[in-house]
């Protein structure tokens, strides 16, 4: 007979999480309490007895409701967070009950092997090289940081230099050259691989956030040595997309590496209409993407994708005398594409997630998030005193101007202090050309007419003055 606690534990489990998910149609987006009083509600002494299992779950998910961000709802409009698809949870559930450390292939076959086959049915989804290595990371910024650490070892190989041996110290200059709107985690990935994100050669982006291919092929002509180009697919704000393509072909040279950052805008290429907009990102050398973005896993899952297996390989990989594993390319053991020597079987959700959907249903998720966006720019437009900044893809940025034309930063974020403390939505500020507005992503497979509909009235109603009651 199993332990009888794991049946009260994981019941409690599933009554809070269904009590959660039921909630959030009509909860208030933003968390009822802060962090302040959160630290408040579990500061106490580490109990000398401990308590029983459905106990302490029961506790737990009572303690914590109140400072819970409802961000799994169709409402929720900060950063670029999506909600989570019912099989990515309950698949997300038997990863922790399961408790795989899904780094080799030998010891843990079933949740490595589904991480190979999930990282074949991304590479198709996203038509992406077919023999490409794929990477399942904490996010972004560790996706970033492994396909940034391919890059450079691949590109200071072509001049002689090994990395893997040597590390850095007297090895030639690295030239990486970034756009004016990369995301902050490009810097990061920078720093930690000791390229420094101060020493990058910025490249000048349009009004739209969009690096133009003839300004990054002059930044590279002038480039001597080992260089790095990262583009863009899916600008924080505005969700502009850099032409890759066009970038890769004009910069193509055997000691260059182009990398692709496309946390959520990566995911346009599995959307036939949205498709052209991506067009050419496959003539890349690597992709960061998230999954718990735009395809609505659980946090956290990232991807780091390279073209070049073996150069993944060699910037990541660990061997050990006690550590089984093999030079088996067709049995890859995830332990060579990620850092971590111990990691949960991140790739499970996502498998469920594309299991759930289906190529047909990642498309229309993909464009449904897109239409609610328009659907959201559009509403907003038509209102007196608002403004639609810019809109593509998933992403739109507003502004509200003053109605007593004093100052129209001041009042769009009384109006993004408003609309969040109401908690109908949950917009996000920024800054976008100097201008301070709200930034709206719609990712989440939830999000409805009714719900763009509500998040309008609330908007507005907080650029009138009022709470949206």
């Amino acid at each position: 007979m199993g332990d009888p606690g794991h049946e009260a534990a994981l019941t409690a489990a599933a009554q809070a999480a269904g009590a959660w998910l039921d909630s959030l149609p009509d909860r208030a987006v933003r968390p009822e309490a802060g962090a302040r009083e959160m630290l408040e509600a579990f500061s106490e002494p580490l109990p000398e007895e401990g308590l029983d299992p459905a106990e302490v779950v029961r506790e737990l998910a009572a303690r914590a409701e109140p400072g819970l961000m409802a961000s799994g709802s169709g409402r929720f409009h900060g950063w670029v967070i999506g909600g989570t698809l019912p099989a990515a949870i309950g698949a997300d559930w038997l990863v922790s009950a399961w408790d795989q450390n899904s780094a080799m292939s030998e010891p843990f076959p079933a949740t490595t092997m589904i991480e190979q086959v999930t990282a074949g049915w991304v590479l198709d989804l996203l038509d992406l090289p077919r023999g490409a290595s794929v990477g399942f990371v904490t996010g972004g910024q560790m996706a970033n940081t492994v396909c940034l650490a391919a890059a450079r070892n691949h590109v200071l190989a072509a001049h002689g230099w090994d990395v893997e041996a040597a590390g850095l110290q007297g090895a030639p200059r690295v030239t990486v050259l970034v756009g004016a709107e990369r995301h902050d985690s490009v810097d990061g990935a920078l720093r930690l691989l000791g390229l420094g994100g101060a020493t990058a050669t910025v490249v000048p982006a349009d009004e739209a956030g969009r690096v133009s291919p003839g300004a990054m092929a002059e930044a590279a002509a002038r480039a001597e040595g080992p260089t790095i180009v990262c583009t863009q697919v899916g600008n924080v704000n505005g969700g502009a997309v850099d032409r890759v393509g066009e970038i890769a072909d004009a910069v193509a040279r055997p000691d260059l590496w182009v990398h692709v950052d496309g946390a959520f805008g990566l995911w346009a290429r599995a959307a036939p209409a949205r498709r052209g907009m991506v067009a050419g990102a496959e003539r890349a050398h690597s992709w960061a993407t998230d999954a718990h973005k735009w395809l609505n896993t659980p946090y956290d899952c990232g991807l780091a994708i390279c073209a070049d297996p073996v150069a993944h390989r060699r910037a990541m990989g660990v061997r050990a005398a006690y550590l089984p594993g093999g030079d088996d390319l067709a049995l890859r053991d995830p332990i060579d594409f990620n850092p971590e020597l111990s990691r949960r079987a991140r790739s499970v959700p996502v498998w469920a997630a594309l299991r759930q959907l289906g190529r047909r249903g990642v498309a229309d998720l993909v464009e449904r998030c897109c239409a609610m966006a328009e659907l959201l720019a559009r509403g907003i437009a038509a209102a007196d005193g608002a403004e639609v900044l810019h809109q593509d893809l998933n992403q739109v940025v507003v502004r509200f101007r003053d109605p007593a034309g004093a100052d129209h930063d001041a009042h769009s974020r009384a109006v993004l202090a408003r609309v969040q403390a109401e908690g109908t939505c949950f917009p996000s500020g920024t800054v976008w050309r100097g201008v301070a507005g709200l930034r709206l992503s719609v990712s989440s497979w939830r999000t409805t007419e009714d719900d763009v509909h509500r998040t309008i009235a609330a908007l507005l109603a907080a650029h009138q003055g009022g709470d949206g009651n």
